[in-house]
């Protein structure tokens, strides 16, 4: 009985301002232990209730492989994470809806909630250009080219080669550009960074924060971020303690210090939220699941215009989806 998905209509309340939030590793929680249930669950930062109580909009669910999985089988997880997608997620409320671009979202009704699947790494495609190709008719909307280590495609930030996009690289990219995908920088080698930048129609860092404010490797340095503007590209900021403050422990003032510097280096319209929640075990203080974004709302407003908190949640993710 604990598998089985049941429809929910719950009532909303919570924030007044809609949400978009760019990374989420539901999906690999959910199978890891496929008893939980993403209507209300303790053991989820995000679930459907909590979704609707505070006001989300847009929720990205990725596939994200780990390093555990034998690669010979890392696209059949993928595959298996989609399934939990379309089974387990999606039918548990007419509420939530499939989206796959901004014509999409704009076509949901005000009290529909998007449900947009991304993939956290191509370790799943191997060299497979028709893996990929199957993924993003599948639904994937968002590609991130690696994980911290190498793959295929690129190495990632904590690979001690620091290599750039391979040739089968560019060709995933080039495949993205071809479909309108977003490419997204997370969790890349600086090399390849610079090289997604050189040649990406939609590029992304999902979930990344300003290396200027906390020193770890999977942030990025102003230069980065200014690039990433220059491009007219987004800069999630996420909620991983680690990349908020060296302290390794952080509060939602510390959320607020990278959306200030983001803004400073001219980010204003290209700055969103990527929280990955579910793919974390320690937390912000204030911010220990969905339900803490009113928080976060609530301590942004103090410091910025309410147009502007819009643009930061939903609106500036919205503006740079394609079409």
């Amino acid at each position: 009985m604990a598998n089985r998905c049941f429809y929910v209509l719950i009532s909303e309340g919570g924030s007044r301002l809609k949400i978009f939030d760019a990374h989420s590793d539901v999906l690999y929680k959910m199978w890891l232990d496929p008893s939980i249930s993403f209507v209300s669950s303790d053991h989820l930062h995000i679930s459907l209730d909590k979704l609707i109580n505070t006001n989300s909009k847009v929720q990205c669910f990725a596939i994200y492989i780990p390093e555990t999985v034998k690669h010979e089988q890392r696209f059949d997880v993928a595959l298996e994470m989609i399934q939990i997608f379309y089974a387990k997620v999606i039918p548990c409320s007419p509420k939530l809806k499939l989206v796959r671009n901004r014509s999409d979202i704009e076509a949901l009704s005000d009290d529909e909630i998007g449900a947009m699947l991304t993939l956290e790494g191509c370790d799943a495609i191997g060299a497979n250009m028709v893996k990929l190709q199957t993924l993003i008719r599948l639904g994937v909307a968002s590609v991130g080219l690696t994980w911290n280590y190498a793959n295929a495609v690129a190495d990632g930030i904590l690979e001690g080669r620091g290599a750039g996009l391979s040739s089968f690289g560019h060709e995933v990219v080039h495949e993205n550009n071809k479909h309108f995908i977003m490419t997204d920088v997370s969790h890349i080698s600086i090399k390849g960074f610079w090289d997604v930048i050189e040649h990406a129609d939609y590029p992304i860092a999902s979930h990344s924060n300003a290396f200027a404010i906390c020193k770890n490797p999977r942030n990025l340095d102003d230069e980065q971020i200014r690039s990433l503007i220059s491009v007219d590209g987004m800069i999630g900021v996420t909620f991983v303690p680690q990349f908020l403050s060296d302290k390794g422990t952080a509060t939602i003032s510390d959320v607020l210090k990278h959306v200030d510097h983001i803004c400073g280096l001219g980010g204003e319209y290209n700055l969103g939220f990527g929280s990955d929640f579910d793919g974390i075990t320690q937390t912000v203080n204030g911010l220990e699941n969905y339900n803490g974004y009113e928080g976060l709302i609530n301590t942004l407003l103090k410091y910025y215009k309410e147009n502007q908190v819009k643009r930061f949640l939903f609106e500036n993710y919205l503006n740079h989806l394609p079409i």
